[in-house]
């Protein structure tokens, strides 16, 4: 049973990975493609600014949960090194803890977030310079789109903190 919950935390900690990698591919192509468009050719898309932004983000919540899962977060190794061991394994415990009631934090608030965010969206209006004169020009999208991230990075979080809670690592 341990060999199998074994591969399937294999299997999401390397999709968390491919998914941090394609965020950040995302932000830096975003990034280049405004910045080339805006300063070479006069003409920068509306939408660039506000994806890269929103890659950001997701790149952000989901790090916080391979940390999690990881044991790679902020931790007092100094102070661990000089408490007793039994103490010191007990201290690390609770604060695996403290992550999985973030993790929870998160879900239960992320989810009213997502449904307070209902109806509500980024306005990336712009003008174009046509024939007829300068036009205005609408598009939108919904802000749910940014904060969805939260619950899904507080179950994801919740769960790989307390795999590293049962591992005892």
């Amino acid at each position: 049973m341990w060999q199998f919950l074994n591969h399937i935390d294999r299997f999401v900690h390397r999709a968390l990975e491919a998914l941090c990698s394609l965020f950040l591919a995302l932000m830096v192509g975003f990034t280049l493609y405004t910045v080339m468009m805006r300063y070479v050719f006069a003409n920068p898309p509306v939408w660039g600014d506000l994806l890269t932004v929103l890659s950001n983000i997701w790149l952000m919540f989901i790090a916080l949960s391979l940390t999690a899962r990881d044991n790679e977060h902020i931790a007092l190794n100094l102070i661990y090194e000089k408490l007793p061991a039994k103490l010191a394994l007990y201290v690390r415990q609770f604060w695996k803890l403290m992550i999985i009631l973030v993790g929870f934090i998160l879900i239960i608030y992320g989810v009213e977030l997502v449904e307070g965010m209902r109806g509500k969206y980024w306005e990336m209006w712009h003008f174009e310079f046509t024939a007829q004169g300068i036009e205005f020009k609408e598009n939108y999208m919904p802000k749910k789109y940014a904060v969805m991230i939260l619950p899904i990075a507080g179950f994801l979080t919740a769960f790989g903190a307390a795999i590293c809670f049962f591992k005892k690592v």
